[in-house]
């Protein structure tokens, strides 16, 4: 045989073997629509299955499309709507070979009036409580709020970060796709027409249960940060992992700060406290959590995450 047909024997089978994909994934799921204000809509769809291999997410308003997203993002606020009108949405879900999959089930919204110079933001919610319903999700609960323009939606964030949007007749949602033992701080904000935000609601702590073969609470519970001039005091209550806990990664503004360690014959029992002095100006919002050092070398899961801001010296 010589060389030249050695190759493209090999050519051939090489191509045989890799044959190009053509089976687009499945629909997205579970697509809903939400009128956030006067000229805007919320939309969201279930996230897709890391099988699919999904690497985009095509949103169309009447046939036409509206947005592209990555596949990690299953929400998207389209704005520059018309007051009092009915928009009907879908989408489709495309993978890396650009399969792109049949139209979601379509969601319709229809916007509110416009209000005037509305410049006045709704109250925030009064009262919210909140239960995990297993690993991966979550019952949130609050009392409704007010607005000299009525409410027109209500807003979940986790954070700093909003995941989830209901209509203003809506004072409980299931939120899905968290982590198993995880702690996770929850506030609702209302909007009204003319897309003002309340202030947030109450904070709300669900701690998700441990999967299957997960160990169970390993997250400092009760976590405060207390400001006072020159200094935020942390306390908490150490995980119950059968040993002393002497180690803990304090996170600021979502980064590792530093490690706060408790000497030998120092450790705390039960409730621990911290005292971390400050520099920066008075006014200077952090957001704080940490994470304890297991028995197993491995670090725990987070604590709530607590917004403090920093007082004048």
């Amino acid at each position: 045989m010589t060389l030249t047909l050695a190759l493209a024997l090999a050519a051939a089978a090489l191509t045989a073997c890799t044959s190009a994909d053509t089976t687009p994934p499945p629909a997205p799921a579970e697509l809903t629509a939400q009128a956030g204000s006067a000229t805007s809509v919320h939309v969201m769809w279930q996230s897709a299955a890391p099988a699919d291999g999904v690497t985009s997410f095509l949103v169309f308003q009447a046939g036409r499309l509206v947005r592209e997203l990555p596949a990690d993002k299953t929400m998207v606020d389209i704005a520059g709507l018309t007051p009092q009108t009915a928009y009907g949405f879908t989408v489709r879900a495309r993978d890396a070979a650009g399969n792109t999959s049949p139209p979601s089930a379509s969601a319709s919204a229809t916007t509110p009036a416009a209000k005037a110079e509305d410049r006045q933001p709704p109250t925030a919610p009064p009262r919210a409580a909140g239960r995990a319903l297993g690993p991966t999700s979550a019952v949130l609960s609050w009392a409704p709020a007010s607005d000299d323009a009525g409410v027109t939606a209500y807003d979940v964030y986790q954070g700093t970060a909003r995941i989830h949007t209901v209509g203003p007749g809506t004072t409980e949602t299931t939120l899905e796709g968290l982590q198993p033992d995880t702690v996770y701080t929850f506030t609702v904000r209302a909007r009204d027409g003319a897309d003002n935000s309340s202030p947030d609601g109450p904070p709300v702590d669900v701690t998700t249960p441990a999967g299957p073969g997960q160990r169970p609470d390993t997250a400092p519970a009760e976590f405060t940060a207390l400001a006072s001039p020159g200094a935020v005091t942390l306390a908490w209550t150490a995980p119950p992992t059968g040993k002393e806990t002497s180690e803990y990664e304090l996170y600021v503004n979502g980064r590792p700060t530093t490690v706060i360690q408790f000497g030998t014959g120092a450790v705390p029992a039960g409730r621990a406290e911290h005292r971390l002095s400050v520099t920066e100006p008075a006014g200077t919002v952090w957001t704080v959590k940490l994470r304890a050092r297991l028995p197993d070398g491995n670090w725990g899961a987070f604590s709530a995450e607590r917004r403090v801001v920093l007082a004048a010296p």
